[in-house]
Protein backbone atom coordinates (compact mmCIF):
# COMPACT_ATOMS: atom_id res chain seq x y z
CA UNK A 1 0.00 0.00 0.00
CA UNK A 2 1.51 3.33 -1.12
CA UNK A 3 1.60 6.35 1.15
CA UNK A 4 0.49 9.69 -0.30
CA UNK A 5 3.12 12.44 -0.22
CA UNK A 6 2.78 14.78 2.74
CA UNK A 7 3.99 17.91 0.95
CA UNK A 8 3.35 19.53 -2.42
CA UNK A 9 6.89 20.85 -2.85
CA UNK A 10 10.26 20.43 -1.20
CA UNK A 11 13.22 22.81 -1.57
CA UNK A 12 16.09 20.54 -0.64
CA UNK A 13 19.63 21.18 0.51
CA UNK A 14 19.95 24.98 0.36
CA UNK A 15 21.39 27.41 2.87
CA UNK A 16 18.32 28.77 4.59
CA UNK A 17 18.69 32.22 6.18
CA UNK A 18 15.65 33.45 8.08
CA UNK A 19 16.55 36.24 10.49
CA UNK A 20 13.06 36.29 12.01
CA UNK A 21 13.40 32.62 12.98
CA UNK A 22 17.09 32.69 13.86
CA UNK A 23 17.86 30.07 11.20
CA UNK A 24 21.08 30.06 9.21
CA UNK A 25 22.19 26.69 7.92
CA UNK A 26 21.49 23.84 5.54
CA UNK A 27 17.77 23.09 5.76
CA UNK A 28 14.92 21.75 3.67
CA UNK A 29 11.77 23.83 3.20
CA UNK A 30 8.49 22.00 2.63
CA UNK A 31 5.36 23.59 1.20
CA UNK A 32 1.76 22.40 1.44
CA UNK A 33 -1.34 24.19 0.14
CA UNK A 34 0.69 27.30 -0.59
CA UNK A 35 2.06 27.61 2.95
CA UNK A 36 5.26 26.76 4.75
CA UNK A 37 4.75 23.28 6.22
CA UNK A 38 8.22 22.52 7.61
CA UNK A 39 11.72 23.98 7.81
CA UNK A 40 14.17 21.35 9.04
CA UNK A 41 17.12 19.19 8.07
CA UNK A 42 16.82 16.06 5.97
CA UNK A 43 13.15 15.94 5.06
CA UNK A 44 12.55 12.76 3.10
CA UNK A 45 12.32 13.48 -0.65
CA UNK A 46 9.61 10.84 -0.96
CA UNK A 47 7.40 12.96 1.31
CA UNK A 48 6.85 15.56 -1.43
CA UNK A 49 5.13 15.48 -4.80
CA UNK A 50 7.88 17.67 -6.27
CA UNK A 51 11.47 18.12 -5.13
CA UNK A 52 13.71 21.00 -6.22
CA UNK A 53 17.40 20.58 -5.48
CA UNK A 54 18.73 23.97 -4.26
CA UNK A 55 22.13 22.75 -3.08
CA UNK A 56 24.69 25.58 -2.99
CA UNK A 57 21.93 28.18 -3.28
CA UNK A 58 20.51 30.65 -0.76
CA UNK A 59 16.93 30.08 0.37
CA UNK A 60 15.49 33.24 1.91
CA UNK A 61 12.10 34.53 2.99
CA UNK A 62 10.46 36.15 -0.02
CA UNK A 63 12.38 39.35 -0.73
CA UNK A 64 10.61 42.63 0.02
CA UNK A 65 11.42 45.70 -2.09
CA UNK A 66 10.58 48.75 0.02
CA UNK A 67 10.96 51.25 -2.84
CA UNK A 68 9.16 50.42 -6.06
CA UNK A 69 7.48 52.47 -8.78
CA UNK A 70 4.83 50.17 -10.22
CA UNK A 71 1.80 52.34 -11.00
CA UNK A 72 2.23 51.23 -14.57
CA UNK A 73 1.15 53.74 -17.28
CA UNK A 74 -0.45 56.16 -14.79
CA UNK A 75 2.87 57.56 -13.51
CA UNK A 76 4.43 58.01 -16.93
CA UNK A 77 7.85 56.52 -17.47
CA UNK A 78 8.29 56.00 -13.75
CA UNK A 79 5.77 53.18 -13.58
CA UNK A 80 7.13 49.69 -14.21
CA UNK A 81 5.11 46.50 -14.69
CA UNK A 82 4.89 45.16 -11.12
CA UNK A 83 5.76 41.55 -11.87
CA UNK A 84 8.83 42.57 -13.88
CA UNK A 85 10.41 44.05 -10.75
CA UNK A 86 8.59 41.56 -8.54
CA UNK A 87 8.31 37.82 -9.01
CA UNK A 88 10.15 37.80 -12.36
CA UNK A 89 13.13 39.34 -10.53
CA UNK A 90 12.97 36.97 -7.56
CA UNK A 91 11.08 39.47 -5.37
CA UNK A 92 7.76 38.47 -3.82
CA UNK A 93 6.62 41.76 -2.25
CA UNK A 94 6.74 45.32 -3.60
CA UNK A 95 6.02 48.63 -1.90
CA UNK A 96 5.06 51.32 -4.40
CA UNK A 97 6.45 54.61 -3.13
CA UNK A 98 4.03 57.43 -3.78
CA UNK A 99 2.61 56.41 -7.13
CA UNK A 100 -0.97 56.38 -5.86
CA UNK A 101 -2.74 59.26 -4.11
CA UNK A 102 -6.07 59.55 -2.35
CA UNK A 103 -7.51 60.37 -5.79
CA UNK A 104 -5.98 57.48 -7.71
CA UNK A 105 -5.78 54.70 -5.11
CA UNK A 106 -8.91 52.86 -6.39
CA UNK A 107 -7.25 52.50 -9.79
CA UNK A 108 -4.02 51.32 -8.19
CA UNK A 109 -5.92 48.66 -6.28
CA UNK A 110 -7.98 47.44 -9.23
CA UNK A 111 -5.43 47.62 -12.05
CA UNK A 112 -2.12 47.02 -10.24
CA UNK A 113 -2.32 45.39 -6.81
CA UNK A 114 -5.14 42.93 -7.45
CA UNK A 115 -3.99 41.50 -10.83
CA UNK A 116 -0.29 41.29 -9.91
CA UNK A 117 1.24 37.92 -9.10
CA UNK A 118 3.57 39.77 -6.71
CA UNK A 119 2.32 41.13 -3.40
CA UNK A 120 1.89 44.87 -3.81
CA UNK A 121 1.45 47.48 -1.09
CA UNK A 122 1.40 51.27 -1.30
CA UNK A 123 2.89 54.18 0.54
CA UNK A 124 0.27 56.76 -0.36
CA UNK A 125 1.50 60.02 -1.80
CA UNK A 126 0.97 63.10 0.33
CA UNK A 127 0.13 64.92 -2.92
CA UNK A 128 -3.22 64.78 -4.69
CA UNK A 129 -1.56 64.04 -8.03
CA UNK A 130 0.50 61.17 -6.66
CA UNK A 131 3.66 60.15 -8.46
CA UNK A 132 3.28 61.95 -11.76
CA UNK A 133 6.58 62.94 -13.29
CA UNK A 134 7.20 65.65 -10.73
CA UNK A 135 10.66 66.59 -11.97
CA UNK A 136 8.87 67.97 -15.05
CA UNK A 137 5.85 69.44 -13.24
CA UNK A 138 6.99 70.71 -9.83
CA UNK A 139 4.13 73.21 -9.50
CA UNK A 140 1.80 70.27 -8.87
CA UNK A 141 3.64 69.56 -5.61
CA UNK A 142 2.98 72.79 -3.72
CA UNK A 143 0.98 73.00 -0.45
CA UNK A 144 -2.10 73.69 -2.58
CA UNK A 145 -1.67 70.18 -3.99
CA UNK A 146 -2.00 68.51 -0.59
CA UNK A 147 -5.32 67.67 1.11
CA UNK A 148 -4.53 66.41 4.59
CA UNK A 149 -8.07 65.34 5.49
CA UNK A 150 -8.71 63.48 2.24
CA UNK A 151 -5.38 61.67 2.37
CA UNK A 152 -5.85 60.60 5.98
CA UNK A 153 -9.34 59.34 5.14
CA UNK A 154 -8.11 57.38 2.12
CA UNK A 155 -5.17 55.85 3.98
CA UNK A 156 -7.12 54.72 7.03
CA UNK A 157 -9.93 53.28 4.90
CA UNK A 158 -7.48 51.12 2.93
CA UNK A 159 -5.05 49.75 5.49
CA UNK A 160 -4.97 46.37 3.78
CA UNK A 161 -3.15 48.10 0.93
CA UNK A 162 -1.77 51.37 2.32
CA UNK A 163 1.09 50.84 4.77
CA UNK A 164 2.63 54.31 4.88
CA UNK A 165 2.86 57.85 3.48
CA UNK A 166 5.39 59.14 0.90
CA UNK A 167 6.82 62.65 1.24
CA UNK A 168 9.73 64.70 -0.11
CA UNK A 169 12.24 66.94 1.64
CA UNK A 170 14.52 68.42 -1.01
CA UNK A 171 15.93 71.77 -2.01
CA UNK A 172 13.69 72.33 -5.06
CA UNK A 173 10.55 72.09 -2.95
CA UNK A 174 12.00 74.03 -0.02
CA UNK A 175 13.15 76.86 -2.32
CA UNK A 176 9.61 77.18 -3.69
CA UNK A 177 7.44 76.61 -0.62
CA UNK A 178 9.64 76.21 2.44
CA UNK A 179 8.90 73.41 4.88
CA UNK A 180 5.10 73.62 4.70
CA UNK A 181 4.54 70.58 2.45
CA UNK A 182 6.72 68.44 4.70
CA UNK A 183 4.78 69.62 7.76
CA UNK A 184 1.54 68.56 6.08
CA UNK A 185 2.95 65.15 5.17
CA UNK A 186 4.10 64.60 8.75
CA UNK A 187 0.60 65.51 9.95
CA UNK A 188 -0.90 62.93 7.59
CA UNK A 189 1.43 60.32 9.05
CA UNK A 190 0.53 61.22 12.63
CA UNK A 191 -3.22 61.29 12.04
CA UNK A 192 -3.25 58.04 10.07
CA UNK A 193 -0.72 56.45 12.48
CA UNK A 194 1.36 55.29 9.52
CA UNK A 195 5.11 55.62 8.89
CA UNK A 196 6.25 58.48 6.67
CA UNK A 197 8.88 57.66 4.04
CA UNK A 198 10.86 60.83 3.26
CA UNK A 199 12.84 61.36 0.08
CA UNK A 200 16.07 63.30 0.62
CA UNK A 201 18.31 64.60 -2.16
CA UNK A 202 17.55 67.17 -4.85
CA UNK A 203 14.64 66.14 -7.05
CA UNK A 204 12.67 68.95 -8.67
CA UNK A 205 15.48 71.38 -9.42
CA UNK A 206 15.55 75.01 -8.36
CA UNK A 207 13.11 77.74 -9.38
CA UNK A 208 14.37 80.56 -11.59
CA UNK A 209 14.95 82.71 -8.50
CA UNK A 210 17.45 80.16 -7.16
CA UNK A 211 17.53 78.88 -3.61
CA UNK A 212 15.38 81.69 -2.20
CA UNK A 213 17.54 81.74 0.88
CA UNK A 214 17.30 77.98 1.51
CA UNK A 215 20.40 75.98 2.43
CA UNK A 216 20.36 72.35 1.28
CA UNK A 217 22.51 71.28 4.23
CA UNK A 218 19.92 72.47 6.78
CA UNK A 219 17.02 70.41 5.42
CA UNK A 220 17.78 67.32 7.52
CA UNK A 221 18.04 69.42 10.70
CA UNK A 222 14.63 70.97 10.06
CA UNK A 223 12.76 67.86 8.90
CA UNK A 224 13.91 65.25 11.41
CA UNK A 225 12.17 66.95 14.39
CA UNK A 226 8.86 66.58 12.51
CA UNK A 227 9.22 62.80 12.33
CA UNK A 228 8.28 59.99 14.69
CA UNK A 229 9.97 56.71 15.60
CA UNK A 230 9.33 54.30 12.73
CA UNK A 231 9.45 57.00 10.04
CA UNK A 232 11.96 56.37 7.27
CA UNK A 233 14.78 58.51 5.89
CA UNK A 234 15.33 57.54 2.25
CA UNK A 235 18.28 57.92 -0.14
CA UNK A 236 20.97 58.30 2.54
CA UNK A 237 23.71 57.77 -0.05
CA UNK A 238 22.30 60.02 -2.77
CA UNK A 239 24.69 61.67 -5.20
CA UNK A 240 22.39 64.72 -5.25
CA UNK A 241 22.65 67.58 -2.72
CA UNK A 242 20.66 67.09 0.48
CA UNK A 243 21.60 63.57 1.53
CA UNK A 244 23.33 62.27 4.64
CA UNK A 245 26.74 63.61 3.58
CA UNK A 246 26.96 67.39 3.43
CA UNK A 247 28.90 69.60 1.03
CA UNK A 248 31.97 69.38 3.25
CA UNK A 249 31.94 65.60 2.88
CA UNK A 250 30.86 64.96 6.47
CA UNK A 251 27.94 62.88 7.73
CA UNK A 252 25.31 65.14 9.28
CA UNK A 253 25.52 64.92 13.07
CA UNK A 254 21.72 64.78 13.37
CA UNK A 255 21.59 61.35 11.72
CA UNK A 256 23.01 59.37 14.63
CA UNK A 257 20.59 61.04 17.05
CA UNK A 258 17.69 60.34 14.67
CA UNK A 259 18.53 56.64 14.52
CA UNK A 260 18.90 56.51 18.31
CA UNK A 261 15.33 57.75 18.72
CA UNK A 262 13.89 55.13 16.39
CA UNK A 263 13.93 56.58 12.89
CA UNK A 264 14.88 54.15 10.14
CA UNK A 265 16.97 54.37 6.98
CA UNK A 266 16.08 52.94 3.56
CA UNK A 267 18.77 52.80 0.89
CA UNK A 268 16.46 53.72 -2.00
CA UNK A 269 19.25 52.57 -4.33
CA UNK A 270 18.35 53.30 -7.95
CA UNK A 271 20.15 56.05 -9.81
CA UNK A 272 20.60 58.26 -6.72
CA UNK A 273 23.11 55.87 -5.18
CA UNK A 274 26.78 56.88 -4.78
CA UNK A 275 29.42 54.35 -3.73
CA UNK A 276 31.68 57.24 -2.75
CA UNK A 277 29.19 58.72 -0.29
CA UNK A 278 27.92 55.33 0.90
CA UNK A 279 31.45 54.42 1.98
CA UNK A 280 31.65 57.58 4.10
CA UNK A 281 28.28 57.04 5.76
CA UNK A 282 28.85 53.35 6.48
CA UNK A 283 32.29 54.15 7.90
CA UNK A 284 30.50 56.56 10.26
CA UNK A 285 28.29 53.71 11.47
CA UNK A 286 25.20 54.44 9.37
CA UNK A 287 23.93 50.97 8.45
CA UNK A 288 20.57 51.08 6.63
CA UNK A 289 17.54 49.38 8.08
CA UNK A 290 15.99 48.41 4.76
CA UNK A 291 17.10 48.15 1.14
CA UNK A 292 14.73 49.44 -1.52
CA UNK A 293 15.84 49.09 -5.14
CA UNK A 294 14.07 52.21 -6.52
CA UNK A 295 13.71 50.78 -10.02
CA UNK A 296 11.70 52.90 -12.45
CA UNK A 297 11.47 53.54 -16.16
CA UNK A 298 14.09 56.27 -16.06
CA UNK A 299 16.87 54.12 -14.65
CA UNK A 300 16.14 50.92 -16.52
CA UNK A 301 15.90 50.54 -20.27
CA UNK A 302 12.57 48.92 -21.05
CA UNK A 303 10.24 49.44 -24.02
CA UNK A 304 7.89 52.35 -23.39
CA UNK A 305 4.16 52.25 -24.15
CA UNK A 306 2.66 54.05 -27.10
CA UNK A 307 1.82 57.63 -26.20
CA UNK A 308 4.88 58.30 -24.06
CA UNK A 309 5.63 62.01 -24.58
CA UNK A 310 8.36 62.35 -27.20
CA UNK A 311 10.10 65.16 -25.36
CA UNK A 312 10.80 62.85 -22.41
CA UNK A 313 11.59 59.68 -24.30
CA UNK A 314 15.35 60.02 -24.66
CA UNK A 315 16.12 62.64 -22.04
CA UNK A 316 19.46 61.60 -20.56
CA UNK A 317 19.82 64.84 -18.58
CA UNK A 318 16.94 64.31 -16.17
CA UNK A 319 17.92 63.65 -12.54
CA UNK A 320 17.26 59.91 -12.75
CA UNK A 321 19.39 58.75 -15.67
CA UNK A 322 20.87 55.46 -14.58
CA UNK A 323 21.98 51.94 -15.19
CA UNK A 324 20.37 50.02 -18.03
CA UNK A 325 19.53 46.95 -15.94
CA UNK A 326 19.04 46.56 -12.23
CA UNK A 327 17.33 44.51 -9.52
CA UNK A 328 16.86 44.30 -5.78
CA UNK A 329 19.25 41.35 -5.71
CA UNK A 330 21.88 43.45 -7.51
CA UNK A 331 21.37 46.09 -4.80
CA UNK A 332 22.13 43.39 -2.21
CA UNK A 333 25.41 42.67 -3.99
CA UNK A 334 26.10 46.39 -4.05
CA UNK A 335 25.81 46.65 -0.27
CA UNK A 336 28.06 43.62 0.21
CA UNK A 337 30.67 45.19 -2.07
CA UNK A 338 30.72 48.11 0.38
CA UNK A 339 31.74 45.79 3.19
CA UNK A 340 28.45 44.73 4.72
CA UNK A 341 28.06 41.00 5.26
CA UNK A 342 25.42 38.79 3.72
CA UNK A 343 24.08 38.28 7.25
CA UNK A 344 23.65 42.07 7.59
CA UNK A 345 22.01 42.49 4.19
CA UNK A 346 19.42 39.67 4.33
CA UNK A 347 17.39 41.29 7.16
CA UNK A 348 17.26 44.51 5.09
CA UNK A 349 15.13 42.73 2.47
CA UNK A 350 13.19 40.32 4.72
CA UNK A 351 12.48 40.80 8.43
CA UNK A 352 13.20 44.54 8.66
CA UNK A 353 10.83 45.63 5.87
CA UNK A 354 8.16 43.31 7.27
CA UNK A 355 8.49 45.21 10.54
CA UNK A 356 8.42 48.55 8.69
CA UNK A 357 5.13 47.54 7.09
CA UNK A 358 3.64 46.17 10.32
CA UNK A 359 3.34 42.78 8.63
CA UNK A 360 5.83 40.58 10.49
CA UNK A 361 3.15 37.96 11.03
CA UNK A 362 2.44 37.80 7.27
CA UNK A 363 5.68 38.22 5.32
CA UNK A 364 9.44 38.33 5.78
CA UNK A 365 9.91 34.94 7.45
CA UNK A 366 9.94 31.21 6.76
CA UNK A 367 7.65 30.10 9.56
CA UNK A 368 5.27 27.16 9.56
CA UNK A 369 1.79 28.35 8.63
CA UNK A 370 2.84 31.49 6.77
CA UNK A 371 2.24 31.76 3.04
CA UNK A 372 5.15 30.21 1.15
CA UNK A 373 6.88 33.33 -0.12
CA UNK A 374 10.45 32.19 -0.75
CA UNK A 375 13.33 33.63 -2.79
CA UNK A 376 16.11 31.36 -4.06
CA UNK A 377 19.37 33.05 -5.06
CA UNK A 378 22.57 31.79 -6.58
CA UNK A 379 25.90 33.14 -5.40
CA UNK A 380 28.92 33.55 -7.66
CA UNK A 381 32.46 33.87 -6.33
CA UNK A 382 35.03 35.90 -8.21
CA UNK A 383 35.67 39.55 -9.04
CA UNK A 384 32.80 41.52 -10.53
CA UNK A 385 32.62 45.20 -11.46
CA UNK A 386 29.70 47.27 -10.11
CA UNK A 387 29.32 50.89 -11.23
CA UNK A 388 27.17 53.77 -9.97
CA UNK A 389 25.93 56.85 -11.83
CA UNK A 390 29.01 58.84 -10.89
CA UNK A 391 30.96 56.13 -12.74
CA UNK A 392 32.57 55.07 -9.50
CA UNK A 393 33.43 51.38 -9.64
CA UNK A 394 33.66 48.84 -6.85
CA UNK A 395 34.73 45.24 -7.12
CA UNK A 396 32.42 42.61 -5.64
CA UNK A 397 33.91 39.29 -4.65
CA UNK A 398 30.46 37.75 -4.26
CA UNK A 399 27.64 38.39 -6.69
CA UNK A 400 24.07 37.38 -5.93
CA UNK A 401 21.61 36.58 -8.69
CA UNK A 402 17.96 35.49 -8.45
CA UNK A 403 17.13 31.96 -9.57
CA UNK A 404 13.40 31.75 -8.84
CA UNK A 405 10.88 32.53 -6.16
CA UNK A 406 7.75 31.02 -4.71
CA UNK A 407 4.79 33.30 -4.19
CA UNK A 408 2.25 31.51 -2.00
CA UNK A 409 3.83 28.25 -3.19
CA UNK A 410 3.67 29.01 -6.92
CA UNK A 411 7.02 29.08 -8.70
CA UNK A 412 8.16 32.03 -10.83
CA UNK A 413 11.52 31.88 -12.59
CA UNK A 414 13.75 34.96 -12.63
CA UNK A 415 13.30 35.90 -16.29
CA UNK A 416 12.82 39.68 -16.13
CA UNK A 417 14.45 41.59 -18.98
CA UNK A 418 15.83 44.15 -16.51
CA UNK A 419 18.02 41.64 -14.66
CA UNK A 420 21.73 42.54 -15.05
CA UNK A 421 24.38 40.09 -16.17
CA UNK A 422 27.59 39.53 -14.24
CA UNK A 423 30.57 41.56 -15.49
CA UNK A 424 33.88 40.01 -14.45
CA UNK A 425 36.73 42.26 -13.34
Amino acid sequence: MSISPTFDLLLRGGRVICPASGIDGIRDVAVRNGRIAAVQADILPTSAKEVIDVTDQLVLPGLIDTHGHVYHYVTGRFGMAPDMVGVQSGVTTLVDQGGASCMTLPGFRHFIAEPAKSRVYAFLSAYLVGGLEGHFYPKLYSPDGVDVDATVKSATANLDLVRGIKAHAEIGGFARWGIRVMEMAAEIGRRSDLPVYVHFGQLWGLPESGNNGEDVDTILDRVIPLLRPGDILAHPFTRHPGGFVNREGEVHPVIRAALDRGLRVDVGHGSHFSYRLAKKAIAAGIVPTTLGADIHGYNTHVPQPAGTPDEHEDDENHPFAGQAKFSLVQAMSSMMALGLTLEQVVPMVTSHPAQMLGLSDTIGALKVGMEADVSVLSEKQGRFILRDNENTEVTAERLLQPAFCLRAGTRYDAVASILPQAVAA
